[in-house]
């Protein structure tokens, strides 16, 4: 493929996008060549309303011309004004280096409905309402409509306070689960929107919805239910286009009509119930009869933002099976069978079971034994993650999976099972936000490479319509300080970019008028805590800064703007002396650094609150002043930039001795002084040897939370102890990265010492076996074990930044990363005396290459000088590395030691 192609047609960042609401989308493609330094040097995008019109190039409703520019992602659209449920057709036309031309594919988006006025459904219910702590059974809504011509096309739109799922004529709409996702709903909730042309057929039809509790009205963390309002509640439109040129509407209304059915509990955080003898055959198809149903209740739209989805839906992934058989618990009044599924995932068990009608069958879910084989449940605290299933009495076997609920689990028990459970019984069905993944990692060391693994199930299992910190236990909130410190890791592992679009949109939603960012978001009555602390309410500025390093989404920050500015303004006024969280501040001093083993046994660890909060002040400065300045405000970049150089000055003189000493002598302390650059260039080598001083005199072993763990290996790095960023890396006794993975952990751990020899269990009020926060390490893992890194002056990897860092004693390393415009590939191995390593750099990017060449070296590319090779330019080569400018494609680098 000597030649140009153009492809991977992208709008939002998604592939022929159904129902948005962007007014100017933003369009996205890749080049695909194997040629060095293939490269666009000028594109075309043309739209109008069919595929043949884009093909004959008639009716344009956008022509951008040509335009000279290699810009490949996020190219606003600037066409004639868009209206709501309008389809535009779109193709680029590329021309490269070379002059030659290459047309891409036809794609699509589809407008949601843009105004208000757009919507005539009205919001409907059951006329039964719960309460704080008491649920009521799922309803089933209804209706029937005829269509009176053939149809040519139907779109619904759809949304719920609450959850749920629909079906037209039977058939169910889509393959997404717990829509329409958790937002704050007390300001906004998403929509979704199907093309369900295939459903519905000329003549009679009905729709039918059955509504679960959800965030909406069930249980949320440990602060019981109805957070959001006392009931789910439905919104739905149906717009059909008739052949005969009509457009026939169906509409949530008072013409619908309810009745309850089998599911009788449907909490997302403590179980379903569902007795199978109360199913209603044929309850949403046009033939039933549905007079003995009630009429709906009719409610007021409440005054919140309606919005078309901006990030994934939610849907089943993979299904696991048990690993060995069951073991069975004996007790006088019932068996227990116990089930190992091999992985700590979420989800939940598709359940598959013959017996007579009335048996119940209880399935429960748990992480980890208890040394005598049974379910340990302790830490689950008041989640009661139970499941209950009762049989109607199928001769053939019944076959059930909850809707409206999940669980985090390895081991699910069965109580009440008739007989006795073959391996058929259990299923485990996994379920995440659509995120694809886009990164691998692996290398020679079996134990890192299940590392990676538990990483990447740990932000499987967290990253569930929100990025949780932990599936199982009564809690499952967006904190924030977990993400912000997991979010460069995530963005190697999975397309996370619309995922994080649409929380941090709930993020800004949570900010406090003062500007605060509180710690979990959406927001919820976890205590009133409107100012996350330090580490935490900084993921306002981090999370939309990392988006943007990984994307290129300037307009993530253009959007943002107003909200990071209001942060960093509430940081100037609420410190005194440019101090944040000073020891006498009234207000929250956050949460330290959360679960570190310095503090004598508290949670928030040893270093200083004040500290921690100075130094991310700092920080947060910086990056607004860099955000500043990317969006084309210069003056508010100088004017942060001088907030850093002051806030800067009092970390110094408050915290840092003469000596460079840091005030507490905490790992973490050290690591947020280097790594923020709050120290004088002087010091930094004496910081950088108390550093290790204090990691050797600890056996080898870190002491940081869930604050200074995502940067310490990165610092050690900067500071010249990479042989000690790799001796933490392979510790294998605890507190280490390995040690859980030696005792058998398959996602990341909460706490260093989550489960250990001597002592067992840690304390169950906090002990999580999948947390992802301290899977961190995978960025580490992918930018310098295997060294695929971004150049924050290019990002979006436009210009990638490729240099491994041999240590450990491993001998090879691979990586592999989907950007936004290709496959980059870092793949290098030890072999004797030789250093051997592929790389792949994506058409329409360069590359900086660093091979490790001591002196005494010879660098060749493909079997020749490197220097003297295709696309390849010497920048500098000192004792340890050459360094390399690289254009597009594929390359072999053999660096061999000579005499």
């Amino acid at each position: 493929m000597t030649h140009l192609n153009a492809g991977h047609l992208r709008c939002e960042y998604q592939e022929n996008p159904l129902g948005i609401d962007v007014l100017n989308p933003r369009l996205s493609w890749r080049l695909f060549s194997d040629r060095r330094g293939a490269r666009q040097t000028a594109y075309r995008i043309i739209a109008a309303p069919s595929a043949d019109d884009v093909t004959a190039e008639r009716n344009l409703i956008w022509d951008s011309g040509r335009v000279e520019s290699d810009q490949s992602i996020h190219v606003v659209y600037a066409g004639e004004r868009l209206r709501s449920r309008q389809r535009v057709f779109w193709r680029v036309q590329v021309w490269d280096e070379t002059g030659s031309l290459a047309v891409g594919p036809i794609a699509w988006w589809e407008m949601g409905l843009l105004r208000r006025t757009d919507w005539s459904a009205s919001w409907i219910g059951a006329t039964l309402v719960g309460g704080r702590w008491t649920t009521i059974p799922a309803p089933l809504l209804r209706r029937s409509f005829t269509l009176d011509a053939p149809i040519v096309q139907a779109r619904l739109y759809i949304t719920a306070s609450g959850l749920y799922e629909c079906t037209i004529n039977g058939q169910r709409v889509g393959e997404d689960v717990f829509t329409p996702g958790w937002t704050d709903y007390r300001q906004r909730v998403q929509y979704q929107v199907y093309d369900v042309t295939g459903l519905v057929r000329t003549g009679e039809n009905a729709i039918g919805v059955i509504l679960g509790d959800g965030w909406y009205c069930g249980h949320v963390a440990w602060s019981g239910r109805q957070q959001y309002g006392d009931r789910p509640k439905l919104l739905a439109q149906l717009v059909v286009t008739l052949a005969n040129g009509k457009t026939q509407t169906i509409v949530s209304n008072r013409s619908w009509r309810y009745a309850f059915g089998p599911i009788l509990e449907s909490d997302i955080l403590h179980g379903e119930s569902y007795d199978a003898r109360l199913e209603i055959p044929g309850w949403d198809t046009p033939d039933f009869d549905d007079s003995s149903w009630q009429p709906v209740e009719l409610f007021t739209a409440p005054d919140i933002a309606l919005v078309a989805m901006r990030g994934p839906t939610v849907r089943r992934h993979e299904e696991l099976r048990p690993i060995t058989p069951p073991t069975a618990f004996h007790s006088h009044q019932t068996t227990r069978w116990v089930f190992d599924l091999g992985q700590n995932m979420v989800g939940r068990v598709r359940l598959r079971v013959r017996g007579p009608a009335g048996v119940t069958v209880t399935i429960r879910h748990a992480e980890m034994l208890n040394p005598d084989g049974t379910i340990y449940t302790a830490n689950l605290r008041s989640a009661r993650a139970t499941d209950h299933y009762t049989l109607r009495g199928d001769s053939d076997g019944e076959v059930w999976e909850p809707r409206f609920t999940f669980h985090g689990f390895r081991y699910v028990e069965l109580s009440g099972y008739p007989g006795v459970p073959d391996m058929e019984a259990v299923t485990g069905i996994v379920i995440h936000s659509a995120t694809p993944p886009t990164g691998e990692f692996s290398c020679s060391d079996p134990l890192i490479n299940q590392l990676q693994h538990n990483i990447v199930w740990g932000q499987k299992g967290n990253f569930l319509e929100v990025p949780t910190d932990c599936p199982q236990r009564d809690e499952r909130l967006g904190w924030t300080g977990d993400a912000q410190v997991f979010i460069r890791t995530a963005a190697f592992n999975m397309h996370v970019a619309p995922f994080f679009t649409k929380w941090i949109r709930d993020l800004e939603d949570a900010q406090s008028p003062e500007g605060a960012y509180p710690p979990v978001a959406p927001l919820a009555g976890i205590g009133g805590l409107t100012d996350g602390g330090p580490a935490w309410a900084d993921a306002g500025i981090i999370c939309p800064w990392t988006i943007y390093l990984c994307y290129g989404d300037t307009r993530l920050l253009e959007e943002h703007y107003p909200s990071m500015q209001r942060f960093v303004e509430y940081l100037e006024r609420s410190s005194r002396d440019f101090i944040r969280c000073y020891e006498e501040y009234p207000g929250f001093r956050g949460f330290g650094d959360w679960l570190a083993l310095d503090g004598s046994g508290r949670t928030d660890g040893g270093t200083a609150k004040d500290l921690i909060g100075t130094a991310f002040f700092a920080h947060s400065a910086r990056l607004l002043s860099r955000i500043a300045a990317i969006i084309g405000r210069s003056r508010d970049a100088t004017r942060y930039r001088r907030l850093f150089e002051r806030v800067r000055q009092a970390f110094i003189t408050r915290f840092v001795t003469g000596a460079g000493r840091v005030t507490g002598e905490t790992q973490t302390g050290y690591v947020l002084a280097l790594h923020f650059d709050l120290l004088p260039p002087e010091l930094r080598p004496a910081a950088a040897d108390a550093l290790a001083r204090d990691i050797l005199a600890r056996g080898v072993h870190l002491s940081t939370g869930f604050v200074g763990t995502p940067y310490l290996p990165h610092v050690l790095t900067s500071v010249g102890r990479l042989d000690l960023a790799y001796a933490l890396l392979l510790q294998q006794t605890w507190p280490s990265w390995l040690y859980p993975v030696t005792q058998g952990a398959t996602t990341i751990w909460e706490r260093w010492d989550g489960w250990t020899h001597d002592r067992g269990f840690q304390d169950p009020g906090m002990n999580s076996f999948n947390h992802y926060a301290y899977g961190a390490i995978g960025e580490w893992l992918y930018a310098t074990v295997a060294g695929i890194d971004v150049d924050p002056e290019c990002p979006g990897y436009r210009h990638l930044v490729l240099r491994p860092r041999p240590g450990g004693g491993l001998t090879s390393a691979r990586a592999a990363l989907d950007t936004m415009y290709g496959r980059a590939v870092s793949d290098w191995h030890i072999d004797g005396d030789r250093f051997v390593w592929t790389i792949v750099v994506p058409p329409n990017t360069t590359a900086t290459a660093y091979v490790p060449a001591v002196e005494g070296t010879i660098v060749q590319e493909s079997g020749r000088p490197a220097e003297e090779s295709e696309g390849v330019t010497l920048v500098q080569r000192d004792e340890e590395t050459a360094v390399y400018r690289v254009a597009s494609g594929n390359y072999t680098f053999v660096a061999e030691r000579v005499g």
